[in-house]
């Protein structure tokens, strides 16, 4: 990046080079403001789901900028939205929250210590291993779990478990700081919008959609830093 993040003595991120401009504030203070519309009843949002957006609009937000925030935020996430998909009878991706705890975790931990002589980790490609591995684990992934979500009757068995297992591809190598992590996002949130859309879930459709700018920045960014 060219506004590189710098790690606080604590090892949380401190503030990137020549200040933050209000425009690049956009994402948190809309997150906010939903947040308080929600909990005034200004808008009919279910609070759960908007602390969903909040925390998750906020958390990719925080990925782009390579800021260690990113990860505490996301945890949170993963716990607004494990309540989310459990009223919506989405269990693939109720089960996936917990997973990305454990990522989350094990992510913040690769991102402080995971780079030479254990210091912060940069930005890197995928190998052609890592990618012939996670072609694989897609497919067989897809279909043991759509097997699975049939027997407990998911809402939408196939799509749910294609996404889910997408996402835990690409949250892999997040962890890792591979670039290549945004474009299976991408994939996943082109399949979200309609699949949540259809689950009466309007606000995380539209969260989703959002993703998929932030990703695109988030390669945009990720993509000067790998130059750098």
């Amino acid at each position: 990046m060219a506004e590189n993040s710098h790690i606080a003595s604590q090892g949380i991120v401190a503030t990137k080079r020549g200040g933050v401009a209000p425009d690049r504030l956009m994402v948190p203070l809309f997150s906010i403001l939903l947040l308080i519309c929600a909990w005034r009843k200004w808008l009919p949002i279910d609070l759960t789901e908007a602390w969903g957006f909040a925390t998750g609009a906020i958390c990719v937000w925080l990925v782009t900028r390579e800021s260690l925030w990113n990860w505490p935020i996301g945890l949170a996430n993963n716990i607004f939205f494990a309540i989310l998909f459990w009223k919506a009878r989405l269990y693939a991706d109720f089960g996936l929250q917990w997973v990305y705890f454990g990522f989350g975790i094990w992510g913040w931990w690769t991102w402080l210590f995971g780079g030479k002589d254990r210091s912060h980790l940069k930005v890197s490609r995928a190998s052609r291993v890592e990618w012939l591995v996670i072609a694989i684990f897609i497919g067989v992934g897809t279909w043991g779990l759509r097997e699975v979500l049939l027997k407990v009757n998911g809402s939408a068995p196939f799509w749910d478990a294609l996404t889910t297992v997408i996402c835990l591809a690409a949250q892999y190598l997040l962890c890792r700081k591979k670039i290549e992590n945004w474009w299976l996002w991408i994939t996943a949130d082109v399949i979200y919008v309609p699949l949540y859309a259809s689950k009466n879930l309007p606000l995380t459709a539209a969260l989703y959609a959002g993703f998929i700018v932030l990703c695109i920045l988030g390669i945009l960014r990720w993509k000067k830093e790998l130059r750098a």
